[in-house]
């Protein structure tokens, strides 16, 4: 004899419907579980402190020193200490050197709390022109184009800001340690907001002919 099942409510049957039709579904339902996606970025205040001058005693010169912040160039005032001037040295290979050794300094611990940083590799210098090099040109003791692309924006936008290294607006002529001829390299806005992207190698820069 056959089971006779029990009939279902009418009032039921819509029910019924709508949960075979949420089982029958397929994909990822959306959670209301929270998901850890890690802290968020932290945020960077780039305030230059206020520097302190230079070596009681010791000459130098006031200089913008352009170093790394909230992943952009942000100058810092400060006071450039300054060796003596020596009897073979160009001043403005020795301001060069200064700036350069500035750029190696490892922040303060305010500046870094700050959010400033530098990218400039420690024991870098800075040489005279070779001979048949444009006037203004700074030898780097290793290739430009060999240095980080963040140190190569530095050390071209802190140059080009200073009267002691640099005749005036233009570009910075930097050169290697070999006979590779020196190149040109500009500080522009794109630079200092995106200094990761700075051109790796420079216009090559010839001196100018002498008048016959």
């Amino acid at each position: 004899m056959r089971r006779v099942l029990p009939a279902v409510p009418a009032v039921l049957v819509p029910l019924v419907g709508i949960a075979l039709l949420a089982t029958a579904g397929c994909g990822i339902r959306a959670t209301t579980v929270p998901v850890d996606v890690g802290a968020a970025p932290s945020r960077v205040s780039c305030d230059t402190p206020g520097q302190p001058g230079g070596q009681s005693g010791a000459p130098g010169f006031r200089a913008t020193v352009e170093l790394v912040c909230g992943s952009q160039l942000v100058g810092v005032e400060r006071i450039v200490p300054m060796a003596e001037k020596g009897a073979v040295r160009d001043p403005a290979v020795q301001a060069a050197q200064a700036l350069l050794e500035a750029l190696e300094r490892t922040p303060s611990a305010e500046e870094r709390d700050a959010g400033f940083s530098t990218g400039v590799p420690a024991g870098l210098t800075a040489g005279a022109p070779k001979p048949g090099d444009p006037a203004g040109t700074v030898r780097l003791s290793r290739k430009p184009e060999d240095l980080p692309p963040v140190a190569l924006s530095q050390i071209v936008c802190t140059l080009a800001g200073s009267d002691a290294v640099s005749a005036g607006p233009g570009p910075v002529v930097l050169g290697g340690p070999d006979a590779d001829p020196p190149r040109a390299w500009e500080c522009t806005e794109a630079v200092r907001s995106r200094p990761e992207s700075v051109p790796t190698l420079g216009e090559i820069v010839r001196p100018s002919a002498s008048p016959s």
